[in-house]
């Protein structure tokens, strides 16, 4: 394979193909070990791939998630077991912890009586003879070091050869050079100088240092991976809410059940009282309730009919159903959560770079101080100084994996991202949720995010000796035939009173105006004072200028008013207005109480925004905004200095999404809105969002203390190993407890991030 060497730092050329990775750590393993990337079935880790696309046969590495690999192993840049991208939803088999531990109870079994003859001391002198208790020894830890520490040795090689040193860098080298200098010792005592030799003619050996380190080391791995298991429970968890098959109708009506990959749009299913929805749909048969606690969160089900749309994995009730497919497989509203979940598990947190930083420099580092402290204890170091130098040379190596550096940031946003996801919070990535606890200002759509999006009729005002319910008859029968929404809330409102509806005749729309027609033989007429001036009766009687008030105050109350004429003459004032969400009011207080100045930014006119703004107690509103004005809005507002979240649910408002620090999509409201934001609603429930600020705190606090116990241990237990305490106190940190304190640091930070899943949102 060739290698442009023009090429940017993340790309790479083979065999006419160009590849670009997410980075040049990225590139740098895919050409080091190009035939695992370019096999068959395998998918090189490009950033054209989007996470979505990540199934159970790709893996990938805590520590570095933009690696892919079609097959589980070691990461080729850390070393850190790869596991697999998207979770399964049945538990299946992790090889790396099956092997780590049959590895590791072998290793105990011999480390145990390893560990009992070494510190027997005197006691196992009297029984046998030191050079045949060395050569017991030998025995026992030859198969831990060579056989229970063989992928530490090969992942420790790799780093060397590759010069991306690692945790296991350090460990192969103290290990190694325990076993090899007790190997010769062992083999070749007469090698080594006489003031090194005891009585007997013997070295000093440090098998039971070698093997215990290695079944340790064994032991943190085991642990790891299965406290790193954990943190895809939140995606098995979703992944287990869709059921396994479908009952599908074909064209003859026979019904069969079918596996749900085998689902596709326009299919009818049925499904069965008590049964899961399989997939998103529309009914077109039945009547039933159905329970959507698992997107909405609501414990009420929800009534469901012809031509209503279902959801995939809600639960339905006692009626039974017949749908038709709309969205398969990744196209779920579920299958979308799932992957929007996995990709953000994968991201990484700009406070990452600082760990990042740290571990360039970190394994260079401590090797040059264990060759210090080598030097310094033979030269210094009470006799034997040899033996000092290399005990405490070994104990700075094994205490200063970095793998607790490491995994502070990755658990705390694998965790984090998954403990959102169980409350209604999709985070896109670990950057959206660092910034969001630093937002001041919230710009907030007004139709569909602060109300309904839906009108509805507000009051009815006839003109004199005209009656009411007459009035609304005759309006939504004019109206049935109009397919604005303003129409649609007067129809619905004559159906709710249960008001036959007739029918229209010389129908016609007058755009930006209002409708006119004739029904039961009356012509009548139904807009604002522009169409009611051309049918010329704008002045007429004292009718108009009895209602005139009323009309100005539903006006100022930000409903929209429709003039109504019946035969030539004003009937009188209907009103509509978008009514505010429930619970929109209690959402803005609790943001505002955290801080947060809101800004409404809308394209309806500033007569209706402000209505709405006054009665929600916002100050600040941009109203009569184009799609790009309300980007422009975001931007004017990061000028002035502040930290912006946009929230929207409109195809209008996805441009403002994305030009906002943080994006917050309503669930409930259009895709690309949804694909525009760094944070979707799923519930659509503006309660969400202090959800979301309160996970972006608690995740962000979990990385910072992560942080601090890997530094501080690394800052504590390094000067120790290397014998700092020694002078005052005669106290030597042996390597078998590195080996502990090392396994126990990376589970302590793992431990930490895992408290996340238990965050009260």
């Amino acid at each position: 394979m060739a290698v442009d060497a023009a090429a940017a730092p993340a790309e790479a050329f083979s065999g006419g193909e160009r590849y670009v990775f997410c980075c040049a750590g990225c590139r740098d393993a895919f050409l080091a070990e190009p035939a695992r990337y370019l096999a068959p079935s395998a998918t090189p880790p490009v950033t054209q791939r989007p996470f979505a696309a990540a199934t159970p046969t790709l893996w990938t590495c805590p520590m570095h998630p933009e690696l892919r690999a079609n097959a589980p192993g070691a990461c080729p840049i850390c070393g850190m077991a790869l596991e697999p991208a998207m979770p399964s939803a049945a538990d299946g088999a992790n090889p790396e912890l099956a092997d780590m531990t049959r590895r590791f109870w072998a290793s105990a079994a011999l480390a145990l009586p390893l560990f009992a003859l070494a510190m027997g001391g005197h006691a196992a002198q009297a029984l046998v003879s030191p050079r045949l208790l060395t050569w017991i020894e030998l025995v026992l830890a030859t198969p831990i070091v060579l056989w229970g520490g063989a992928p530490f040795f090969v992942r420790g090689w790799r780093s060397l050869a590759s010069g991306r040193l690692n945790m296991f860098t350090l460990i192969g080298l103290g290990t190694g050079i325990a076993y090899g200098y007790s190997l010769v010792a062992a083999l070749a005592p007469g090698l080594f100088p006489a003031s090194l030799r005891d009585a007997q003619g013997g070295v000093a050996v440090y098998f039971e240092s070698a093997g215990v380190i290695v079944a340790l080391v064994l032991l943190g791995q085991v642990l790891e991976l299965k406290a790193r298991a954990k943190s895809a429970d939140a995606i098995r968890a979703l992944l287990d809410l869709a059921p396994k098959t479908a009952r599908r109708i074909d064209g003859s009506g026979i019904e069969r059940d079918v596996p749900l990959d085998q689902v596709e749009p326009g299919d009818r299913l049925r499904v069965r009282p008590g049964e899961k929805v399989p997939v998103d749909g529309i009914v077109v048969e039945g009547r039933s309730a159905i329970d959507e606690s698992m997107i909405t969160g609501e414990a009420m089900p929800v009534e469901k009919g012809p031509g209503d749309a279902v959801t995939g994995a809600t639960l339905n009730g006692a009626g039974a159903l017949i749908v038709r497919a709309e969205r398969v497989r990744a196209e779920t509203l579920l299958a979308r959560i799932v992957a929007r979940v996995a990709e953000a598990q994968r991201s990484r947190a700009p406070i990452q770079a600082l760990a990042d930083r740290v571990s360039a420099w970190f394994v260079p580092g401590v090797i040059l101080l264990s060759a210090a402290t080598f030097a310094g204890w033979l030269a210094y170091g009470p006799a034997p100084a040899l033996g000092f130098a290399l005990v405490n040379a070994i104990a700075v190596l094994i205490v200063a994996c970095p793998c607790a550096l490491g995994l502070a940031t990755p658990m705390s946003i694998l965790v984090g991202t998954g403990r959102g996801a169980s409350a209604g919070v999709l985070i896109r990535n670990a950057e959206a949720l660092e910034r969001l606890e630093k937002i001041d200002t919230l710009v907030i759509d007004k139709t569909g995010t602060l109300t309904e999006g839906k009108p509805r009729l507000m009051k009815l005002v006839p003109a004199p000796n005209v009656d009411a319910e007459a009035l609304l008859r005759l309006a939504a029968s004019l109206e049935q035939a109009s397919e604005h929404p303003l129409a649609a809330a007067l129809v619905a409102a004559a159906r709710t009173r249960g008001l036959a509806l007739a029918p229209v005749a010389d129908f016609k729309s007058r755009p930006g105006r209002g409708v006119v027609g004739t029904v039961e033989g009356h012509a009548l007429a139904l807009g604002n004072e522009t169409l009611l001036a051309e049918l010329g009766l704008a002045a007429q009687g004292p009718d108009v200028q009895f209602l005139a008030a009323e009309a100005e105050a539903l006006a100022r109350e930000g409903s929209s008013v429709m003039r109504a004429a019946l035969d030539g003459r004003f009937a009188g004032l209907i009103a509509t207005a978008d009514p505010i969400r429930p619970g929109a009011q209690a959402a803005l207080d609790a943001l505002r109480r955290d801080g947060i100045e809101i800004v409404m930014a809308t394209g309806d006119g500033r007569g209706t925004a402000e209505a709405v703004a006054r009665r929600l107690g916002i100050q600040r509103v941009f109203a009569g905004l184009l799609p790009e004005e309300k980007a422009d809005a975001v931007q004017r507002l990061a000028a002035e200095g502040r930290r912006v979240a946009m929230a929207g649910d409109g195809i209008n408002d996805a441009p403002a999404l994305a030009a906002a620090e943080v994006g917050i999509a309503l669930g409930t409201g259009a895709d690309v809105a949804i694909e525009s934001a760094a944070i979707t609603l799923v519930k659509g429930d503006l309660g969400a969002i202090l959800r979301a600020r309160t996970l972006s705190r608690a995740v962000m606090r979990n990385i910072r203390a992560n942080l601090f116990l890997a530094f501080a241990f690394n800052a504590l237990a390094l000067p120790i190993a290397a014998g700092a305490l020694y002078p005052a106190f005669g106290l030597l940190l042996s390597p078998m407890v590195a080996s502990a304190a090392m396994s126990a640091s990376s589970v302590t930070v793992i431990g930490n991030a895992l408290r996340l899943r238990r965050l009260k949102l």
